[in-house]
């Protein structure tokens, strides 16, 4: 809005033009918090495959390639079986706790977000903000009192019906 349309506006449409900013900005507010909320649910998601991942490498990974592994240790060296397969079990729990810990730090990431409440945060600080806006004082020039005078007394009144 120019400063030449300010002057030519009447106060309806001002308060009316404010009034839809106002709706506008809430609007937007809304939206950043939902844009927020999904960044959020995307992490989580992300964490929760991540263990579910953990967990399924963890279950069917063990009995195909711990007895690869062990006969392949085995080959190799001449250690006895059994070390063989408990190295084997090893690295398939150090497998499983490596996507558990990306789980573990995407988890923190979705907790640590303060998406809503910095939203939550921005609209009270609007709403504090538009409470304590005082109109601009504006020159107010008053007719002469003959012609208000004058105006009242010409004033036809007006019929209303009863019904």
């Amino acid at each position: 809005m120019s400063a030449a349309d300010g002057g030519d506006q009447s106060l309806g449409q001002l308060v009316a033009s404010a009034t839809s900013e106002m709706s506008a900005l809430i609007h937007d507010e809304i939206a950043l918090a939902k844009a927020q909320l999904r960044t959020d649910v995307k992490r989580g998601a992300t964490s929760g495959g991540a263990f579910i991942a953990a967990l399924a490498v963890l279950i069917f990974s063990l009995p195909m390639l711990s007895f690869a592994l062990a006969y392949g240790i085995h080959a190799w060296s001449d250690w006895h079986l059994s070390v063989c397969f408990l190295l084997s079990f090893a690295a398939s729990v150090l497998l499983a706790g490596l996507l558990a810990l990306i789980g573990v730090v995407f988890a923190k990431k979705t907790s640590k977000s303060k998406g809503p409440q910095k939203v939550a945060a921005s609209a009270k600080e609007t709403a504090a903000v538009l409470g304590n806006v005082k109109p601009h004082p504006r020159p107010v020039t008053a007719p002469a009192r003959g012609e208000l005078t004058r105006a009242v007394e010409d004033a036809k009144p007006v019929a209303r019906s009863s019904s």
